[in-house]
């Protein structure tokens, strides 16, 4: 049976900033699925059901948008926000960790929209937002598995977007600074610590806690989320919080030197 209501599914709304999108989903008039490892953990409301999904599986990718599709006939909405960070530095994580990572942010990404974009283009309809970050657009010593990742993302969500916009598919970006979630504690971290990276590493670990303390609430990031959603004429990008909008206009203004002495300032780093 098809729902006359706009139906959105929204990876990774089991808390934090997927939470927070698909309730106010729900309060724009949409049929929302959110999406968790573990589903039965979680209890759905009026709008609002669960379903397990695990973006690293295409099975699992595979029957989550059946199952939508199933159930109402029809998604005009994806939230891809599913994803994990990554903390240390590049030579002290393994090869298989890096990929996890990629798995999850940037492939798992891949996999969800490979799902419904036959869906959405064949009702010539569908908008797509992908969560990046201020990440997708700077560099962040220690974190560099995740900024490839996000990278990675801004490029395939861009050059996609190209290819179905004439078939009434837009796909976005939103690009959150620093947010207040528990983010940083399901981080990939290394299992071997390198004496060389003793001191950084202290540093970085203050640097997050510092940004995680004073980050944006998931409800500023959630509005912009929506905001993507909902805009009849969508940008390509939505940078979401004070620190994300200052973060792209210096990206994109300020000289390569200055922007690169301005990130080692950030971090603390030896000039």
């Amino acid at each position: 049976m098809t729902t006359q209501q706009p139906v959105a599914l929204v990876t990774g709304a089991s808390s934090g900033i997927g939470k927070e999108v698909a309730l106010r989903l729900v309060d724009a008039g949409y049929q929302v699925v959110g999406t968790s490892r573990d589903a039965s953990k979680l209890t759905g409301s009026d709008g609002l059901t669960f379903v397990d999904l695990d973006v690293s599986s295409d099975a699992s990718v595979a029957a989550a948008v059946e199952h939508v599709l199933g159930q109402f006939g029809r998604l005009d909405v994806l939230v891809n926000n599913a994803g994990i960070g990554s903390a240390g530095a590049a030579e002290e994580l393994t090869v298989a960790q890096d990929q996890k990572v990629i798995d999850v942010n940037v492939l798992g990404v891949v996999r969800m929209m490979k799902a419904v974009l036959p869906h959405m283009r064949a009702r010539g309809r569908g908008r797509i937002v992908n969560v990046s970050s201020i990440a997708g657009l700077v560099p962040q010593p220690h974190m560099a598995t995740y900024v490839a990742s996000k990278h990675a993302l801004e490029g395939y969500s861009e050059s996609v977007d190209h290819e179905v916009r004439e078939h009434g598919v837009r796909v976005v970006l939103v690009e959150p600074g620093p947010t207040s979630t528990s983010f940083d504690g399901a981080m990939v971290r290394p299992a071997v610590l390198l004496p060389a990276y003793a001191q950084q590493r202290q540093t970085f670990a203050e640097v997050m806690a510092d940004s995680i303390k004073d980050g944006d609430d998931p409800v500023t990031v959630a509005k912009v989320i929506v905001a993507a959603v909902m805009d009849t004429k969508p940008k390509l990008r939505y940078p979401a919080g004070v620190t994300a909008g200052r973060v792209s206009v210096l990206r994109r203004f300020a000289p390569a030197r200055v922007f690169d002495k301005q990130i080692r300032k950030i971090n603390r780093l030896a000039g």
